[in-house]
């Protein structure tokens, strides 16, 4: 595993994702896709719903939209990392983010996916982001 790198103990069940994007079509598709991939997934359509439904249950990885209206995704994994500092956050943009930006921006993130995604690599980068070995 690379410095830096966050992994998600791995138990009886796959790990739970928090997918936050105002978009309902990406939101949607997203989260069917993951499901498919064998990941256990909930969706949100704003900063204040995600963490509604992070109040509710234990989660291991958000995948946060970096362009919201409202409270945008730095915002909202800055608030993640604060109040659910066992939640990962990955965000999520058309516009690119390197990971010297990510660092400066100081919102706990431990990496960046950029739109539009390309399912394999995703699926492939959250699985490293945890210990699971999923089907």
């Amino acid at each position: 595993m690379r410095a830096g790198a966050v992994e998600v103990a791995c138990m009886d069940e796959m790990p739970k994702i928090l997918i936050v994007d105002d978009e309902e079509r990406q939101r949607k598709t997203l989260c069917i896709a993951l499901r498919l991939d064998g990941f256990d997934v909930e969706c949100a359509g704003s900063a204040q719903d995600a963490l509604q439904i992070l109040e509710h249950g234990p989660y291991d990885l958000a995948i946060v939209d970096l362009m919201m209206p409202g409270v945008n995704g730095l915002d909202l994994a800055r608030q993640v990392q604060r109040l659910f500092p066992q939640v990962k956050v990955v965000l999520t943009s058309a516009y690119h983010l390197s990971e010297r930006q990510l660092v400066r921006a100081g919102c706990g993130a431990v990496g960046f996916v950029p739109k539009p995604y390309r399912m394999s690599e995703l699926v492939a980068f959250l699985k490293s982001k945890t210990s699971c070995a999923l089907a």
